[in-house]
């Protein structure tokens, strides 16, 4: 089963002044289980996208497909839709506001009309999950640094027990060692659950590094759709779109101009090491 776009549009403030098409003619298949990475300078229509994923935007026109089914017909059951496909907003601190994380945690899958015993049930395992330790349960979770905000807000998604995580921009504001640990948090998830995972970044380095694979957006519409190493084979125009390959890729690029034969391809810090290793390796012998 899959999430896939048909030919969707999505026009902001329709027929009036201001009126501006927001997504174009999207056609999307994104399988279960894939870890994908959604990026795009600000405008190009990410967070438009993702929102329509579980129906808090409605297409223009178009048709959008989860698990076979077009969620546009009439009568389709959007409370399933949203606990089946999980949103994670950039700040965390809209998404928490009960007295205690347990609490917090709690009220997705209580939502659900579930049973308190499984309700208590989901919330631990989603709050261990994510690495919250039992004795934080029960502190506000406004006393929370922003790493462990951001790991509570993803448990209260993941208490409800989604097929598909939305995470935008989730190391927004957090230093290099909270940014790694969120990804390495999220990446585990999906190894170990085998969830379907959408990660809106602005860092290309993140995305090369975690996703399997980057749709690039672009005033509204697909620009590029590949694997990471495929999509940034095309330099030149991300750059003209003001976006940009990893920063290995260009460090790579200036040892080839000064006259060592590396491998350019690579997009991560441990390939481009091994890249340099090898480049020097060859030229000793």
């Amino acid at each position: 089963m899959s999430i896939v776009f048909e030919n969707i549009n999505y026009i902001y403030n329709a027929g009036m002044p201001m009126e501006r098409k927001a997504l174009k003619n999207i056609c999307l298949e994104i399988p279960m289980g894939q870890f994908v990475g959604l990026i795009g300078h600000t405008g190009s229509g990410k967070s438009t996208l993702i929102q329509h994923m579980n129906g808090l935007l409605k297409a223009t026109s178009g048709a959008l497909y989860f698990q076979g089914k077009n969620i546009y017909e009439k009568g389709y059951d959007f409370k399933s839709l949203r606990s089946k496909v999980g949103l994670v907003f950039q700040y965390p601190e809209h998404q928490l506001f009960e007295v205690d994380v347990f609490s917090d945690v709690c009220f997705g899958p209580k939502n659900l009309g579930l049973g308190q015993e499984e309700v208590e049930h989901r919330a631990k395992e989603a709050l261990r999950l994510v690495g919250i330790e039992d004795h934080m349960f029960f502190q506000s979770p406004f006393e929370l640094s922003g790493g462990q905000k951001r790991r509570v807000a993803i448990a209260g998604v993941l208490a409800m027990e989604p097929d598909v995580l939305i995470l935008d921009e989730p190391t927004a504001g957090l230093d290099p060692k909270g940014r790694g640990e969120i990804l390495d948090l999220i990446k585990q998830l999906q190894i170990k659950t085998g969830k379907t995972i959408i990660l809106v970044s602005h860092s290309m380095e993140d995305v090369a590094e975690y996703v399997d694979r980057i749709i690039v957006m672009n005033q509204g519409g697909v620009m590029l759709d590949g694997t990471p190493r495929e999509v940034f084979t095309h330099t030149e125009e991300l750059e003209e779109v003001g976006l940009a390959a990893p920063e290995v890729t260009y460090i790579l690029r200036d040892l080839k101009k000064r006259g060592l034969d590396v491998d350019t391809g690579a997009i991560t810090i441990p390939e481009a090491a091994e890249a340099i290793a090898e480049a020097l390796c060859c030229e000793i012998l």
